[in-house]
């Protein structure tokens, strides 16, 4: 048993290394998904714009399959927990939150409500799932949400919060936050691969006709809507989402989930170095608040080393 002992505890700090590279990868890929979003939606819908993105994912990882093979589920009931956990995941929040943005919703808007996603987490997490909150941990998160408010303040325009986006906007809060437990939970043991090829077939099946029904079919193909969708399924939707769920496995579904308060910040600093919009004092403000605060909800004393 001792010598079991120290090797986890020789590996520990690779594992430390590892998660810190994928939090920051999560964060900076996710962030700037805005931006990619923002600039996709100019040359078509949301609907649209999300089958083409699911369809280009398909093709992507059916061309993955051929070099490494994948890891099937093992049964109709863990193929039918991937189904909707993707469905969470996919279909309602990121549908959720493109249409929160084509009726009128401002970015801004739309990553202050999902930043609320920590603390729909932290009280499912805490009733549901048996997992127990310090009193630090519940200040993070609340010096979180209130940074991230800094942050967008200054994005928000009432008037585009008509009854239409607020209900856009809430469903893709709930598919997220419900998606990533729901995977945590009943998918923590599937291919992550085999998995995200499951979940974009099932988002394009159910997205698809909905967007040939409401939207019709139109696009105007760009080298720009081309290179966003490009960055956003295989940045985001394949290996940053993945990063994302490999880290709900890895640790507290609430120390994860802490990290989405991290990229309004990153989406302003893209705002600023390609578009010249320089952050208001409420923003800088903001971005120290919300690092303070995820470091509140992130940080693990060290565990003393067995003798």
């Amino acid at each position: 048993m001792g010598h079991l002992t120290l090797i986890d505890d020789s590996l520990a700090p690779r594992k430390a290394v590892l998660d810190s590279l994928l939090a920051w990868f999560f964060v900076i890929i996710w962030g700037s998904g805005f931006v990619a979003t923002k600039v996709a939606l100019q040359y078509t819908t949301p609907l649209v714009f999300l089958s083409i993105r699911y369809g280009l994912g398909i093709v992507c990882l059916l061309a993955l399959a051929l070099v490494v093979p994948l890891r099937w589920p093992r049964d109709r009931r863990e193929w039918f927990h991937v189904i909707v956990a993707g469905l969470l995941v996919h279909a309602l929040n990121l549908g959720g939150s493109h249409y929160a943005q084509y009726l009128g919703l401002s970015a801004g808007t739309v990553a202050l409500i999902l930043a609320a996603q920590p603390l729909l987490t932290a009280c499912i997490a805490a009733l549901w799932m048996k997992e127990r909150l310090i009193p630090r941990q519940w200040l993070g998160i609340a010096l979180g949400l209130g940074g991230v408010t800094l942050v967008v303040w200054h994005k928000i325009d009432r008037h585009a919060m008509t009854e239409g986006s607020l209900i856009a906007v809430c469903l893709s809060l709930f598919g997220t936050t419900l998606g990533a437990l729901y995977q945590r939970t009943f998918c923590s043991r599937v291919d992550l691969r085999s998995a995200s090829l499951i979940q974009f077939g099932a988002s394009l099946t159910v997205l698809l006709p909905a967007a040939l029904l409401v939207e019709g079919w139109h696009v105007r193909w760009t080298w720009a809507l081309i290179g966003a969708s490009a960055f956003l399924v295989i940045g985001a939707s394949i290996l940053a989402l993945n990063a994302f769920h490999l880290l709900m496995r890895r640790g507290e579904a609430t120390r994860v989930a802490s990290l989405i308060y991290l990229t309004p910040v990153i989406a302003v600093l893209l705002e600023y170095l390609l578009f010249d919009v320089i952050p208001t004092g409420p923003s800088l403000a903001g971005m120290g608040v919300v690092c303070a605060g995820v470091a509140l909800v992130a940080f693990r004393k060290a565990r003393p080393r067995a003798p």
